[in-house]
């Protein structure tokens, strides 16, 4: 009842919340998606124009290399020597300088297998023109102007760029060098709104342009910017968000000349501010509202949630008490058999292993395991010397036995709440080949539960003790489970208790108890020792010792093990509380007081004192047996 209400209120303060935040939502998504957008859109707008202005800037110098080709290849049909032509490089590259663009620092190429500088440069004797990239990179390109792979000039520490061109002989090869200073001022307005940066790179990483002159020449397809590099490149243009290390940040991209890729990176915290401070803002007023809200379903919650909690004390003393009927009558049936002492716990245990193995819930689980500890509830009916003769039955007396599935199932059929409690305890003794009993089931037609209880209860008749014989070894309890596999046991079911026994490698899948347990009493009259022991003469599961005094109690406690010390409270010298409080300084062995005394205050002493039980003289014998039995047992 209390989880019920737990989980309505729960689901009243989600509602309101989603409520909330849906109101919320729709308040300023719109806004968002615009504000986003139009940020984004600024974004690619500012990159766009910087990008067209270093595409005309570049074309310029396209333009030239195209001007200056034409030009030469004219002189090449009309036979110009190649002094013409070096002086018509070096008018053009003048022009080209101090006219066009001072970055356009000289025409150059290789005319008629002689290479001609329009600056004058003279290479050393070494130099193979035609193993420069820029001659190249024109051959490759077969008549059409194209940009060489920019390259870091080492005297400058600038990046340079060239754009070559192979003439209409297929082997003279003009080249135009330009310095990207225009480029880098071009680079350095790549902002938005004054925020962020930006660079031009090449397709192979090479950074050409930087916002930072100092990043200019690094190679970003290598370290810890290759990440990004990949991703601009894939993204073939497109704006995209990226984590850089703990920062997001959005990424704007394009190309320039087909060749190049101008980026601008800008911090979403930036980028985003405005925006974010937006939605802090709405979202800190649906919090005050949603808070009111709580406040106020708490309030109202209370004296309901009270309620609810003493029912659900209610509800959950009364599954204690169930639990403890169900253990109280387990214990009822095993106190019939006084050698098999926790055999229903056990088998119960067991039968919840298994059920674990097979993948069954939790509260299935717990289910089984209820059901298997009262599988044998129909031994209640059985007469004691029946269930605890030590020889063999006989044919009738074994026909008593058989008769307890039955009587269990009668006993508990009334009890609904468990599902199967009846259906386990009628038919655990029936095997799977059809030859068990009360009703000769077969196979899967025994139902699963009292499958499950077969299995685990003969583990435990073998692997407990019996007045002639302790636990059988485990490798005779495993041969026998496995020579009942398909006869006695279900298969799958019996491979599971030879898994659990093979997994059990130091057997403690067994009765641990020894049959026999020691006695120690201790009275300074003789008489009353002797009157324990001709008790407990016909008892063999208790072996007596006695004691007259405090003092000797205590010598044979330190040298024996002892499971239950009957002490007399009036005693010469050294009195049962006395004993009780040096025994308690070296052993927790379970104490009973023996005395005449009759007073509750003395009882109540004992009590506090931890004493598990408090016998008065004279004591009927069935009274004192039963006394030690549900001490020890």
């Amino acid at each position: 009842m209390k989880k019920i209400s737990i989980r309505q209120y729960i689901a009243t303060l989600i509602v309101c919340f989603l409520a909330i935040a849906i109101l919320s939502f729709c308040t300023i998504q719109a806004f968002y998606k615009k504000s986003v957008n139009d940020t984004l859109s600024l974004g690619e707008s500012a990159l766009k124009q910087q990008k067209e202005q270093m595409d005309a800037y570049l074309s310029r110098g396209m333009d030239a290399v195209e001007v200056t080709a034409i030009n030469i290849e004219y002189m090449l049909r009309e036979n110009y020597s190649n002094d013409d032509i070096l002086s018509y490089l070096k008018q053009e590259s003048k022009y080209y300088k101090e006219d066009v663009d001072v970055n356009f620092t000289g025409i150059y190429g290789v005319i008629n297998d002689e290479y001609l500088d329009g600056i004058g440069w003279q290479p050393e004797n070494d130099y193979v023109p035609q193993d420069r990239e820029w001659y190249k990179a024109a051959v490759k390109a077969d008549g059409e102007s194209t940009f060489v792979q920019p390259y870091l000039d080492a005297q400058t520490n600038t990046v340079m760029v060239s754009i070559s061109r192979l003439l209409e002989d297929k082997k003279s090869v003009i080249s135009l060098d330009i310095e990207l200073g225009t480029l880098q001022q071009e680079t350095q307005a790549i902002k938005l709104n004054g925020q962020g940066y930006g660079f031009v790179c090449d397709r192979s990483g090479l950074v050409i342009t930087h916002s930072d002159e100092k990043n200019i020449g690094s190679d970003i397809s290598k370290g810890e910017m290759a990440a990004l590099y990949k991703k601009i490149v894939s993204k073939k243009n497109q704006t995209f968000s990226y984590k850089m290390g703990k920062k997001h940040i959005t990424v704007f991209s394009t190309s320039v000349m087909d060749k190049w890729y101008a980026v601008m990176i800008i911090n979403n915290d930036v980028l985003y501010k405005k925006i974010s401070n937006l939605i802090i803002y709405d979202v800190g007023l649906s919090i005050v509202l949603y808070m009111i809200i709580v406040v106020f379903c708490t309030m109202s919650m209370r004296v309901t949630r009270r309620t609810l909690n003493e029912l659900d004390e209610t509800n959950d003393e009364l599954q204690e008490i169930n639990d403890s009927v169900l253990q109280a009558l387990a214990k009822t049936i095993d106190a019939k058999d006084k050698y098999t002492k926790g055999h229903s716990v056990r088998v119960a245990k067991y039968s919840k292993m298994i059920a674990v193995r097979m993948g069954k819930t939790k509260k299935e689980q717990d289910e089984i395991y209820r059901v298997a500890l009262l599988h044998d509830m129909g031994k209640i009916r059985i007469p004691d010397a029946i269930i605890n003769k030590p020889g063999k039955l006989t044919d009738q007396e074994f026909s008593m036995i058989k008769l307890h599935p039955v009587t269990g199932y009668h006993i508990l059929k009334g009890i609904r709440r468990i599902k199967d409690l009846a259906i386990g305890a009628k038919y655990h003794h029936e095997h799977y080949d059809g030859m068990g009993y009360p009703s000769g089931l077969k196979g899967k037609n025994i139902p699963e539960i009292a499958r499950i209880i077969a299995v685990a209860d003969s583990y435990d008749a073998m692997a407990s003790n019996r007045s002639y014989r302790n636990a059988l070894p485990q490798d005779v309890v495993r041969s026998e489970i496995e020579k009942g596999k398909g006869t006695q046991f279900d298969p799958d079911i019996a491979d599971i208790m030879l898994q659990m026994i093979d997994e059990d490698k130091d057997y403690e899948m067994k009765q641990t108890d020894e049959l026999k347990r020691t006695i120690l009493v201790v009275d300074d009259q003789k008489m009353n020792l002797m009157l324990v022991k001709g008790i407990c003469k016909d008892e063999p599961m208790y072996n007596i010792l006695t004691a007259e005094s405090g003092e000797e109690a205590i010598e044979i406690l330190q040298e024996n093990e002892i499971a239950l010390l009957l002490l007399d409270i009036e005693m010469p010298e050294m009195d049962g509380f006395e004993t009780l409080a040096k025994i308690r300084e070296f052993s927790d062995v379970k104490v009973a007081f023996i005395t005449a005394t009759r007073d509750y205050d003395t009882i109540e002493k004992a009590r506090k004192l931890g004493v598990e039980d408090y016998l008065t003289k004279p004591f009927l014998p069935a009274v004192f047996l039963e006394t030690i039995h549900g001490i020890i047992d």
